[in-house]
């Protein structure tokens, strides 16, 4: 019988008392920008026949996936979250483009499928919808452009430092909701992916699953901490009831060397919890706005 992709998450065992989950696209890479602006923004203007309005669908689609409260989620509802900010933005909208009918991807996005490529095509076999088998060709095209471009782009400064300071007392594995695939060559090409137990993509499920199933009754309170840069991330974090560390989106390199230099310590030595998290959740809330600038 073929293994899933999640059986070697199903399958880690805890090494240490403490367990760290990182994100990766935008935390430990400063990949975010020019995956968007470079991959995954100009094959949605080519798939979903949005030349006429590319200025717009770019300034969305930057908005949701870069800039905003939904930056870091999942590709497949960033899309539809793009096409809604479209629908409801009138200069665009007196260009005459015809946006194509999502509601099969959102019924499927609503559906509780894991929301990645493989279930996505399994549903297109089954169902043979148009607007689903689209849906995959520009995926599957987002991850050529990907494979094609990004490389040579290191972590960010005290990244390095950071993992190699957990690894001694710490379990860690990568949460993220960006294909494995990908995961793996980014953390094989730059030598981190010895820190990391597991290298969890979108195939494992979500990055609440992820924690869920990798630290879910293993840890005692306040050992368990998620770092990343999207509400996302908090949320995910906050699900599982574990600690979160933000690394600040403009100010990547800033968070990772206050977290090399004082949040690490706090957090082997309980004193992470409370005031210190708070604030830290403070100043990382107020630089993801959930209105668009077109709109304030």
């Amino acid at each position: 019988m073929d293994s899933s992709p999640q059986d070697r998450l199903l399958a880690f065992k805890r090494q240490h008392s403490y367990f760290v989950g990182i994100d990766s696209d935008g935390c430990v890479f400063d990949t975010m920008e020019i995956k968007h602006k470079e991959c995954f923004i100009p094959n949605i203007i080519k798939y979903w026949k949005l030349l006429a309005i590319s200025k717009y669908a770019r300034a969305a689609a930057e908005f949701v996936n870069l800039y905003s409260k939904w930056r870091g989620i999942n590709r497949f509802p960033a899309l539809t979250k793009t096409f809604e900010l479209l629908r409801d933005w009138p200069e665009p909208m007196r260009r005459g483009v015809k946006l194509i009918n999502w509601t099969p991807l959102q019924n499927w996005i609503d559906s509780g499928a894991t929301l990645g490529n493989p279930a996505l095509e399994v549903e297109v076999a089954k169902t043979g919808d148009p607007t689903l088998r689209l849906t995959l060709e520009w995926s599957k095209a987002v991850n050529r452009s990907i494979a094609e471009m990004v490389e040579g782009v290191p972590p960010f400064p005290y990244l390095r430092e950071s993992v190699e300071k957990l690894s001694r007392r710490a379990d860690i594995i990568c949460v993220s909701a960006t294909p494995g695939e990908a995961l793996e060559r980014e953390w094989q090409e730059h030598n981190i992916a010895k820190y990391a137990a597991v290298i969890c993509g979108q195939e494992m499920g979500s990055k609440k699953e992820h924690l869920k199933l990798a630290a879910g009754g293993k840890y005692e309170k306040d050992c368990v901490l998620m770092i990343g840069d999207a509400p996302g991330d908090l949320s995910a974090a906050r699900a599982n009831g574990a600690l979160f560390f933000p690394v600040n989106p403009g100010h990547e390199e800033e968070s990772w060397e206050r977290f090399n230099r004082e949040a690490i310590e706090r957090f082997f030595n309980h004193t992470y919890a409370g005031a210190y998290e708070a604030s830290l959740i403070t100043e990382f809330e107020t630089l993801l706005p959930a209105t668009p600038p077109w709109k304030a």
